[in-house]
């Protein structure tokens, strides 16, 4: 059990930083943070490797959210996560990857304020693992 909330813990870091550090390269580095999110999907393998990434960080939450600040809103972001992914996984890469296409350049115009909640979003997935869910 004790293993099983490490690695919970490990991912849902992971995640966190994932987070902070795409929004310190969406602010400085805007062209290579554009490429990195045209990178989904480019072949099967990055989208089955990508679903089974949101997966893991999915179950990760549902198993550690009970744990965390504002458990309900984390645990409902699973359940999106998972669910979203599960449609993922049903349909052929390469519609995920015309998404991909369609939708990101149309992001990418937003770079900063994504920098911006990206990082935002990393610190309070750090912060909620710190503080103690309220009981």
């Amino acid at each position: 059990m004790i293993i099983s909330k490490l690695i919970a813990v490990a991912l849902i870091v992971l995640t966190a930083v994932y987070f902070i550090l795409l929004g310190i390269v969406a602010l400085l580095k805007p062209t290579i943070a554009a490429r990195f999110l045209l990178g989904f999907a480019t072949s099967a393998m990055t989208h089955y490797l990508e679903l089974m990434v949101r997966m893991a960080i999915g179950f990760a939450l549902i198993f550690y959210s009970h744990n965390m600040l504002f458990t309900s809103v984390y645990m409902g972001f699973a359940y999106v996560l998972i669910a979203t992914t599960a449609l993922l996984l049903f349909i052929p890469w390469r519609w995920h990857r015309a998404f991909t296409e369609k939708v990101v350049p149309y992001a990418n115009a937003f770079l900063s304020l994504i920098g911006l909640t990206s990082i935002a979003f990393g610190f309070l997935v750090l912060a909620s693992l710190l503080v103690p869910a309220i009981r």
